[in-house]
């Protein structure tokens, strides 16, 4: 079995990464970005695998066989992972980073709102918490936001990618005890989420809703 390190591998004897592994277990063509993972949440997994110590990645291993089978074109797989990371990074990042991440906060919220056919400008019990931990960010973001309207293909190509790699380096670079474990429980908490969405097995009662001017 290889084993987990940093960045690509030519062949299983040389190690993997977290997406390589993934990719030998699912029986697919060895490569880091196999067929079996929604594109968003690989980029996810491949961010966390190089970006923790040799001692937290070895912890990784259990997670790999339940990013196999998370493939799917539903925007809103896309749209949760990009809310999951933005809002676990924004209380802990760094003031400079603040503003880009509140902004994917709410990006990521009208963009769920917008595929679920619920009302703009809500947002979810855990963005409120969020935002509220970064007051000033959060009233740019919310400007910024009500003069920009993002096209599903932009925030696809570019506006949830740069969320997820915004909160990865953004948990890194804090000033924080054990940024590892943030990153570690980042990565389960987005593969929960996309198993809700493409496997339907959200079972806990919906978030409180809340207008985005509260």
């Amino acid at each position: 079995m290889p084993v987990l390190s940093r960045g690509r591998h030519r062949n299983p004897k040389r190690g993997a990464c977290f997406m390589e592994l993934a990719s030998y277990l699912a029986g697919e063509r060895w490569s880091d970005h196999p067929a079996c993972t929604h594109p968003l949440l690989a980029a996810l997994a491949r961010l966390v695998n190089d970006n923790i110590g040799d001692q937290s990645r070895a912890k990784l291993v259990r997670l790999v066989p339940s990013i196999i089978g998370l493939a799917s074109d539903d925007l809103r797989v896309d749209a949760r992972i990009a809310l999951r990371c933005a809002t676990m990074a924004l209380p802990v990042a760094a003031a400079e980073r603040q503003l880009a991440l509140a902004v994917s906060v709410l990006a990521a919220e009208e963009m769920l709102a917008r595929l679920e056919g619920a009302p703009s400008g809500r947002l979810s019990e855990r963005s409120l918490r969020a935002m509220r931990e970064v007051p000033h960010a959060a009233e740019q973001a919310r400007r910024f936001s009500r003069a920009a309207r993002i096209t599903e293909k932009g925030f696809r190509r570019y506006a949830a990618p740069n969320a997820v790699q915004l909160a990865v380096v953004g948990i890194v670079q804090a000033c924080i005890a054990d940024p590892d474990t943030l990153l570690r429980r980042l990565l389960e908490e987005a593969i929960a989420d996309c198993e809700a969405v493409i496997h339907g097995t959200e079972t806990a009662a919906p978030e409180v809703v809340t207008p985005v001017h509260a």
